[in-house]
């Protein structure tokens, strides 16, 4: 029979071991897309610059998409994009390109 002081040296060795590899080893990047996916209230504030009030007020007026559980409230990281895009002005050139092409279709059917 072996000696238990032995066994557990050598097991002491191991965690030992594999706790310097752990530590050694290059961090990957986190993948917690779900939590990363998901902003907060101050989240938003920093993306979109403005207040906590602001952002308050777009939610009570549904103006922006977000989702509650419980009281706390919190915003989609690609539906805030693309409601950020939804609000994209055309520019001059855009319209004038858009009226030419509506204006040039029109003679052709007639």
């Amino acid at each position: 029979m072996s000696n238990p002081f032995e066994v557990i040296d050598a097991r002491l060795s191991n965690i030992e071991s594999l706790l310097l590899d752990i530590k050694h080893k290059p961090e990957s990047p986190k993948n917690d897309s779900h939590e990363s996916d998901l902003l907060t209230v101050p989240d938003l504030a920093t993306k979109l610059k403005c207040s906590l009030p602001h952002i308050y007020f777009l939610t009570s007026k549904n103006l922006v998409p977000f989702m509650k559980k419980g009281k706390k409230v919190y915003f989609s990281r690609i539906e805030i994009d693309a409601w950020m895009k939804s609000g994209k002005r055309k520019t001059v050139d855009e319209l004038e390109a858009e009226a030419s092409a509506h204006l040039s279709n029109k003679k052709r059917s007639i």
